[in-house]
Order: structure tokens, then sequence, then C-alpha cells
């Protein structure tokens, strides 16, 4: 049983913690060692929250260290980027191609880099770097929230669990009145 490291970087409200919780429930059922920690920071202000997961034989701590990440999940670009050090060479790192500006930048204080920086600073420390438009597809399904379970969708074909295992998670924890949709959004990013 081979462990995995993932990272989930994103901003309040774009449903990073369901991703980690989702990441978590599937682990355990397929019989994995599962650990989990999340920094919520000042997410209710649009602040950045990262979740990292762990799955393996045994896991001993939540935390991924640094130069040990197999999997970036960057829900929006800018948080994405902050991660680039906790990469090895053989990570894989899909980005939403999303841009919400942090205070400093609406400020005038900072400036936010343009995606050629973003892409080159994760693609330079990755085996895999894949832009993806989870944000456009989502609103197209009618719920830019859904962005993250399609980001979970594509991050899912790296393994050999069947999606009827994923979908069944994704039920048991999205309230009943979104479960189709989040179903729907996960097959989106896993087709």
């Amino acid at each position: 049983m081979q462990n995995y490291d993932f990272i989930i970087a994103g901003v309040g409200g774009q449903g990073t913690i369901l991703v980690s919780d989702i990441m978590v429930e599937v682990g355990l059922k397929v019989g994995y060692d599962v650990k989990k920690s999340e920094v919520h920071g000042m997410s209710q202000r649009g602040g950045g929250v990262e979740s990292h997961v762990r799955w393996g034989k045994k896991v001993y701590s939540p935390v991924v260290e640094k130069g040990k990440v197999d999997y970036l999940i960057g829900l929006e670009m800018l948080e994405a980027a902050r991660w680039a050090t906790y990469l090895k060479p053989e990570s894989k790192v899909y980005v939403n191609q999303q841009k919400i500006f942090p205070p400093t930048v609406n400020t005038g204080e900072a400036r936010y880099p343009e995606e050629t920086e973003i892409e080159e600073q994760l693609s330079k420390r990755a085996s895999s770097f894949e832009w993806i438009d989870a944000h456009e597809r989502a609103k197209e399904l009618g719920n830019q929230a859904l962005a993250g379970v399609i980001m979970l969708g594509r991050l899912a074909k790296n393994f050999e669990i069947a999606s009827e295992i994923w979908l069944e998670v994704i039920a048991e924890l999205v309230p009943a009145k979104f479960t189709e949709l989040n179903k729907q959004a996960f097959l989106v990013g896993r087709d």
C-alpha cells in the first residue's frame, strides 16, 4: 500500500474543507490509514484555507512535510502557488483557473502574479502541472461552489478507486438537496 500526501489550498467559501473531508472518507473506505489537518485562516474574510490529507498503510502525522507532497489541488491560483516549496519532483499539480484577489491586491499594496508566473513557479517543482477551468464549468452547472468537487473528480483519475465509492461518499457528506449536483460535478471533473 503506497503512501500519498495531498494539500488542498483555496480561499474561504471554495469548498476546501468539503474536498478534504471527501478524500478522508474515500481513503478510509478503501483501507488506508488516514490523517487530516486543516487551517482556516481568515476564511470568513476571503482568507486562505488549506487542508493536508495523508493516506498510507500507517500514517503518524496529519501534516505533510515540505518537499513531500504527491498531489497539490489549488482551488485558487495564488493559494496554490503558496505551496510550491512543499512539492517534490514527482508531484502532480492541478490548479483551478480562478483568481480571488486578497485585500492587499485590492488596496494596491501588492500585485497579483500573472498566470505564467504561477505556472512557472509550480511546474518547475513538479512532474505534472495542469490548469483546470473548474470555476467556469461549475458556473455552467449552475453553482460556482461546485468547482472544488470538479477538481476532486480530476484528482480521482489518478487512483484505481471506483467512481461509485467517491459518489457514495459525496452522497454521505453533502446535504441531500445538493447531492445530485455534486455527483454531476465530480463526474465532469473525472471525465
